[in-house]
């Protein structure tokens, strides 16, 4: 997986010989599948112990594979969160399920995400049936469902055939040790790929425009998120231009809000999370149908791979 486009060279420090530096570490990607909303970025975020990937309530949140990486001693762990996979209505849906299947090419272990609170379905017996029987299953939100609920979708997922089960709560943190130690120890012997200090995988750009997002898709209603699209247009710091794009004339003032208030709310709770003096100034525009025109998606980098542009 290291080798692939857009992916770090692993750091050889010392170079070949007896005195290797890294001798007995061990490194590798963890990708995570599953339905839209089944907990993967909330989890991920709560295994790097930082906030690497956006979270919201709304299905379709995430729409590229987000990379967090965990350091241990002795070990790191690239996280690889990915967009929901569901039955796509529009041209993005169809990228957006072959980013997530893309991601998990290569990588050292794959975890299908099931959620607690749902019964299991025909979306997630449709992922399973195209994973390894060698990937592990993680039930997520236990803290949200009961004890015997729990208990069912365990036995459930158990007639999947994976190789190992996990049931987590990423809110309470409930069983994502147990989870974490045992992918690191399925990580094979190699280098770090990322420094010490990197936790997140994300041009600068772009991880302000999902900034920008996250907060349009709290305080916007019914379909509305699904027409949105964030790019950052201008970048001269620290001023920062971010273009809001819908679909249609109609959308433009939900997104402005009444006096401008919901783009003012969205503005100042996304400019809380970035450097202090930072000055971001929001834009609001219409590309029409930008959903269904593979010209817009090259654009807005919707695809597989798309997440190292």
């Amino acid at each position: 997986m290291a080798d692939q486009e857009g992916m770090p060279a692993p750091e050889t420090a010392g170079g070949l010989g007896a005195e290797n530096p890294w001798e007995g570490f061990r490194s590798g990607f963890v990708a995570l599948l599953g339905r839209p909303n089944s907990g993967k970025s909330t989890l991920v975020n709560a295994i790097v112990g930082t906030k690497v990937a956006i979270v919201s309530d709304k299905a379709q949140t995430t729409r590229h594979a987000v990379r967090g990486v965990l350091h241990r001693e002795g070990v790191q762990v690239v996280f690889v969160d990915t967009p929901g996979i569901h039955k796509p209505r529009t041209a993005l849906g169809e990228r957006l399920n072959a980013t997530a299947a893309g991601a998990a090419d290569g990588v050292d272990v794959v975890c299908l995400c099931v959620d607690a609170t749902r019964p299991l379905g025909r979306g997630d017996r449709f992922i399973a049936d195209q994973l390894s029987p060698d990937s592990i299953v993680v039930v997520t939100k236990t803290d949200a469902a009961p004890r015997a609920k729990v208990a069912a979708q365990l036995a459930a997922a158990g007639d999947l055939g994976f190789a190992e089960y996990f049931p987590t709560s990423a809110r309470t943190g409930k069983g994502v040790d147990a989870l974490v130690n045992r992918l690191c120890e399925h990580m094979p012997p190699g280098p770090p790929l990322y420094p010490p200090d990197m936790v997140r995988d994300m041009p600068e750009a772009r991880w302000v425009a999902e900034l920008v997002r996250e907060q349009l898709l709290a305080v916007t209603r019914e379909e509305l998120p699904h027409s949105i699209t964030v790019a950052v247009a201008e970048w001269e710091w620290p001023r920062i231009r971010v273009d809001i794009l819908v679909e249609r004339e109609s959308q433009k003032p939900m997104v402005i809000g009444k006096r401008g208030s919901v783009l003012k709310q969205a503005g100042t709770a996304a400019r809380a999370q970035l450097p202090k003096g930072v000055f971001l100034e929001l834009r609001v525009g219409v590309e029409k149908n930008w959903q269904r025109r593979p010209e817009m998606l090259d654009r807005f980098g919707y695809g597989p791979g798309s997440a190292a542009d």
